[in-house]
């Protein structure tokens, strides 16, 4: 999950930069051609690019992409219209609400220790993004409009089959933003693009390709309560991205989330391999 949201953060980066030149919408369909070309490739070359699926494995995928969709639609209309800070320290509800939807909907067990994990990394993500009151506006529902479509994607990429190629499923996400992409892309204006611009789009491109193949590989075989805190590593990312690509040096409560962060995900981590260490000596015959 930490590699998936490096590959997310990157990509996040390199658009920041191109959206200079460039407008949302066009970006979302020139790299979706990038990335959709390079995924389609890879399929061919694994041969899962007409994959034997059940019926039920087409709705959860369909679902899936409604999520996907849906999400970035929402979030991304929060973000033009509210400061970043309080979008982005309301998308963060996600790791707490997919582990809760997780225990309710899935039947996982979660243990107090890992809420407690989630709980202090979110205190952690407040610290960096410190969410003024007066921020927060009606465009605040999108936003949380935005939570809800991605846990609903990140359930539903849980509950699909071993049948469903991974490569196929960010396949198929790829062709859905960039569908998007091309339905809301003539209701702006149309920038002329040149190489550069296309250069950092491809490589975008390969990083989100990295962020929707671990995320989702990720999601399929990892218990989601622990997986949740690695979310939070989005934002460590993203200081450091800030400051050696943008020059955004942080403070100290940005440096003190970070360390809080990084450190409930060293104890998920350290936790999790105590217990696999515990049921080992259990099963070890005497």
């Amino acid at each position: 999950m930490t590699a998936s949201m490096a590959g997310y953060v990157f990509n996040d980066a390199l658009v920041k930069l191109v959206s200079e030149n460039l407008g949302l919408y066009q970006i979302m369909l020139l790299r979706g051609l990038f990335t959709t070309t390079l995924l389609g490739l890879i399929a061919w070359r694994m041969k899962s690019l007409f994959p034997k699926l059940k019926l039920a494995d087409w709705r959860l995928m369909t679902l899936r992409m409604i999520g996907e969709v849906g999400g970035t639609l929402c979030f991304l209309t929060a973000l033009f219209n509210m400061p970043i800070a309080n979008a982005s320290a309301i998308l963060q509800v996600v790791p707490l609400a997919v582990t809760y939807c997780a225990a309710i909907f899935l039947g996982q067990a979660v243990g107090w220790r890992r809420f407690l994990a989630i709980f202090i990394g979110f205190a952690g993500v407040l610290m960096i993004v410190r969410p003024g009151a007066e921020g927060f506006n009606a465009y605040s529902l999108w936003a949380l409009a935005a939570v809800v479509f991605v846990v609903l994607r990140d359930l539903v990429t849980h509950r699909m089959s071993a049948q469903m190629p991974s490569i196929f499923a960010a396949l198929l996400t790829s062709v859905s933003i960039t569908l998007t992409g091309a339905v809301l892309s003539p209701t702006v204006a149309w920038q002329p693009v040149g190489l550069d611009e296309l250069k950092l789009l491809g490589a975008a491109a390969s990083f989100l390709i990295f962020g929707y193949l671990f995320g989702i590989m990720t999601m399929r075989v990892g218990e989601i309560s622990f997986i949740s805190p690695f979310r939070y590593s989005a934002l460590v990312w993203s200081i450091i991205l800030g400051v050696v690509v943008f020059g955004d040096v942080p403070g100290t409560w940005t440096l003190l989330g970070s360390a809080i962060v990084v450190a409930m995900g060293i104890f998920t981590f350290y936790r999790e391999r105590k217990a696999e260490r515990m049921a080992g000596l259990a099963e070890t015959p005497t």
